[in-house]
């Protein structure tokens, strides 16, 4: 148990609402805290998801950016809480949090890479709130842990940024490191790659991503593309992704977003993504029955306006495990 020096229990108290509601009406009623410390995890012999926290400002903080994405998972937990629930026989955990609060990013992303391959054994969804997008690395580690290295695994990034960045010479990963590492890892692993990011801005990367992006042989839509009205190329683009994988993991900054929707995270982005640019999209792929995790990060609460920013990440998961389809 490697992980439990960096794991926080599920905090029971913010799945709590109106007592006079109808039962099981609201994801407060019907969201189960499940501590991995006294708890065993359950067989998902059903639709089931694991809401995860990583609670973590280091890959950001090394990256020079705004910091505060720490308190994101609880912010968003408490946003999703209050939201209904359509589908009741769908099973939904809070497993807790990984944290990280000595600056020590490599073992909180081996914690998390561990609670990740744990529920996939169990065939559990993760959806991994944040937290910086560091939180990929470790993910991404977990869904590698889980399945055999000649499983065909897309990747959809919804992101303005590609974190394609090489490490620094000091070898300190960041949160623009992840997909890097990634891709380095499919690289040693003989793994197939095929990773692609959805909402990329020209204003948001410098020259030298877009080259490693093209060596790595990254597929992208660009922001300008979604802004134009190119929904059809969006489709076809998402169709490809499931038709040559045998299994999908999603992955979303809110930064991919225009601060009038996502305000709250760590790097605001003026010509961002509209909602409905995106939900779309995330529906089609949740529909596949080929995603087996999710995540969303950048969640930075202290910046955020009317909770704009949780809410909206609340509502992804909302549309996730609403649209999700589990392969026949």
């Amino acid at each position: 148990m490697s992980w439990s020096s960096r794991y926080l229990p599920p905090d029971p108290t913010i799945w709590q609402g109106r007592v006079d509601m109808p039962a099981d009406s609201c994801f407060y009623q019907h969201v189960q805290p499940l501590n991995l410390f006294t708890q065993k995890l359950p067989k998902g012999e059903q639709l089931a998801f694991a809401i995860v926290g990583f609670k973590c400002d280091e890959g950001i903080q090394r990256d020079l950016g705004r910091t505060g994405a720490f308190e994101g998972p609880m912010a968003i937990r408490h946003r999703l809480a209050k939201l209904p629930i359509q589908k009741p026989a769908i099973q939904c955990y809070d497993v807790g949090n990984i944290t990280c609060t000595d600056h020590d990013l490599e073992s909180s992303q081996e914690s998390l890479a561990e609670v990740i391959a744990q529920l996939l054994e169990q065939q559990i969804h993760p959806i991994v709130i944040g937290g910086g997008h560091e939180m990929a690395w470790g993910h991404y580690q977990g869904i590698a842990r889980s399945y055999s290295p000649t499983t065909r695994l897309g990747i959809i990034n919804f992101d303005a940024h590609f974190d394609l960045h090489p490490m620094q010479p000091s070898h300190r990963a960041s949160a623009t490191t992840a997909f890097y590492q990634i891709a380095e890892a499919h690289e040693i692993g003989k793994r197939h790659l095929d990773y692609n990011c959805i909402g990329i801005q020209h204003a948001g990367n410098i020259r030298q991503s877009f080259e490693i992006a093209k060596q790595f042989k990254v597929k992208m839509i660009l922001a300008d593309d979604l802004h134009q009205g190119l929904r059809e190329k969006c489709f076809d683009f998402v169709d490809r992704v499931i038709d040559e994988n045998e299994i999908i993991y999603l992955s979303l900054s809110l930064d991919v977003f225009s601060p009038a929707f996502a305000p709250g995270v760590s790097t605001i982005q003026p010509l961002g993504l509209d909602p409905w640019h995106v939900i779309p999209l995330i529906r089609q792929a949740a529909s596949s029955g080929k995603v087996i995790s999710y995540d969303i990060a950048e969640h930075v609460p202290r910046y955020d306006i009317d909770h704009r920013t949780a809410k909206l990440a609340a509502t992804l998961i909302y549309e996730i495990i609403h649209h999700h389809r589990c392969p026949q």
